[in-house]
């Protein structure tokens, strides 16, 4: 079985990170789904999803983290043709990706004792992101 839901999710903006386990949760426990996996894709170049404790200093790592890898003010050819402010962004969001697949059993998400999902808006502005959640299996 096969089971295609949507999230619309507001971001505030640049660095915003978002816990949505529980959201997934939701979705599989109203779903007929048991056991199987979840198919988590976001429909978006300017953000990203990731699996991660929740926790306040890696809340504060991640973003001081991808200033290191991929600088705000570094030069991006992307600016030239659109001159948006956000060529940062998209690298970002390419490095950490924007699909999740994820396994369930009896009905819950397998994680392990302290990861959660999480959504990181890169944008420059607020954002409504729509994720797709697909579950598979019996």
């Amino acid at each position: 079985m096969i089971d295609t839901k949507e999230l619309e999710i507001s971001t505030k903006g640049e660095n915003d990170i978002q816990n949505i386990t529980d959201k997934v949760q939701k979705i599989i426990d109203v779903s007929e789904v048991k056991a199987g996996f979840v198919l988590l894709f976001l429909m978006s170049s300017t953000s990203s999803l990731a699996i991660m404790e929740w926790e306040e200093g890696l809340l504060m790592d991640l973003p001081a983290t991808m200033e290191r890898i991929a600088p705000k003010e570094a030069v991006y050819e992307h600016e030239k043709a659109w001159h948006d402010g956000n060529g940062h962004s998209h690298m970002r969001s390419s490095i950490l990706g924007a699909s999740l697949a994820i396994p369930i059993s009896e009905k819950k998400i397998l994680l392990g004792t302290w990861q959660q999902i999480i959504l990181v808006e890169f944008d420059v502005r607020p954002r409504r992101r729509k994720l797709v959640v697909q579950l598979h299996g019996e």
